[in-house]
């Protein structure tokens, strides 16, 4: 699936690198970066279909960023991340419209194939 295009947006740089550089040897197209704000500035400049946000982060919070891509670019489907102390931080994203929460340590493979059913939801 080597045309999958993916907005990643986590604020520690220690999972954000490697997990970026696993899903580009899976074939995941992968954009990182740090903050809101920075992915807003992505998602007005290139098409991705699919985005997966880091519900803790300084200034803009995954939940705050989830608001805008529903609100701005409906058609990406958001995936949020959360730690275990913040579980009623994933629901309220999905109540938001979140395609789906996991829970921080994720397993890469099931990140992995929640970005693709993700993906394939938004080409349906």
């Amino acid at each position: 699936m080597s045309d999958l295009r993916l907005l990643l947006v986590d604020d520690e740089v220690e999972f954000l690198e490697p997990t970026a550089a696993r899903l580009a040897r899976r074939g995941v197209e992968c954009t990182a970066v740090t903050s809101g704000e920075d992915a807003v500035r992505e998602l007005e400049a290139n098409a991705f279909d699919c985005a997966v946000v880091d519900v803790k982060m300084p200034g803009m919070d995954g939940l705050e960023l989830l608001r805008r891509i529903t609100r701005d670019f409906p058609d990406v489907p958001v995936i949020l991340l959360t730690g275990h102390a913040s579980v009623e931080l994933g629901v309220k994203g999905m109540e938001l419209g979140a395609f789906e929460y996991l829970l921080k340590p994720v397993e890469f493979d099931v990140m992995l194939d929640t970005i693709r059913r993700a993906a394939a939801m938004r080409s349906a």
